[in-house]
């Protein structure tokens, strides 16, 4: 008989509240070893805070959090032995070389001389670095930066990394960048909490997605189960500028949803859960309407759908 694996992060009811404001109100999470969870919410929804108290750096006010097998109150120093740490800001100095900044962390974390700059070496060519590795880290790019950044969080090998929103103020070219040396961290089995709000970055990278909202779990599942219980959308094109309204109409008719207009692209989108039949009730309301249609379908939910719907819904449930 196999012992169960212990998740790799376990939190339980989770409570964090600044002065007037609720930042964590019962958050239940886990991760398993060699997952990528991804934490999505907008500013303020509590993700920074829940970071803070895995990392040790905040104490929560109420219930519990392992990160390792460790209490993470009871025994921070022991959870901080087992994680790597990259932020939205860069934690890498400016006055240092690249080989500087990580030899540097990889004598505090107590390796001797030798494995110290064996390690260095290995993550700079990791991270396709080595070429750079003498110039200072002032001189260096954004992408190359965030490198630097990556590969500082994984000195000494840590089972866990958290990338707190590792791709904030990047270019598109150096988000690519980022997003390639995180896959390479996820391809070599390294466990990942990734918190951001862009959806595209989850959706390429999360085995798992967890949607926050007000300091609530409001959503989890993998990319395509959030997708899927979205349901479809029904997109309707017109011929004329003048039968936009009428086109709304007959969408929400059949969806008995709140219809988006694009008036530019003469295009009515409404989020449906019946999508076949939901497109038979369209066509036939939009012929008894006169509205010359020159192209009606069906499109797949995105995860901008998702994530825009779970958390204006979770907003309106908060409001008095």
């Amino acid at each position: 008989m196999h012992t169960p694996i212990a998740p790799t992060i376990s939190v339980h009811r989770l409570r964090k509240r600044f002065k007037e404001s609720d930042a964590l109100c019962g958050v239940d999470l886990h991760l398993n070893q060699g997952e990528v969870l991804g934490l999505l919410g907008p500013n303020g929804a509590g993700k920074t805070t829940l970071v803070r108290i895995l990392t040790t750096l905040l104490k929560p006010d109420s219930g519990h959090a392992f990160v390792n097998g460790w209490n993470v109150t009871a025994e921070p120093e022991k959870v901080r032995t087992t994680i790597g740490m990259a932020g939205q800001y860069s934690t890498v100095d400016d006055t240092l070389t690249g080989f500087e900044n990580l030899y540097l962390i990889a004598k505090l974390r107590g390796m001797g001389r030798r494995s110290a700059r064996r390690n260095t070496e290995d993550l700079l060519s990791r991270f396709r670095l080595s070429e750079v590795a003498g110039r200072l880290a002032g001189t260096y790019s954004g992408g190359m930066r965030r490198r630097l950044d990556l590969a500082a969080a994984l000195v000494g090998t840590p089972p866990l990394v958290l990338l707190d929103e590792p791709t904030t103020g990047l270019d598109p070219g150096s988000r690519l960048d980022t997003w390639d040396a995180i896959g390479e961290l996820v391809a070599g089995g390294t466990t990942i909490l990734l918190t951001t709000q862009y959806l595209e970055e989850a959706d390429r990278l999360a085995d798992r997605i967890t949607v926050i909202d007000r300091g609530r779990v409001v959503a989890e599942g993998t990319s395509d189960e959030l997708k899927a219980a979205a349901g479809n959308r029904l997109v309707v094109c017109v011929a004329e500028d003048h039968q936009l309204d009428a086109a709304a109409r007959a969408a929400a008719q059949a969806t008995g949803a709140d219809p988006t207009v694009d008036r530019r692209a003469r295009r009515v989108e409404a989020a449906t859960a019946d999508g076949p039949a939901a497109l038979g009730r369209a066509l036939t309301a939009l012929e008894q309407a006169g509205v010359e249609v020159l192209e009606i379908g069906l499109s797949r939910s995105t995860l901008d759908d998702v994530f825009l719907g779970l958390t204006s819904r979770a907003r309106h449930k908060a409001a008095p």
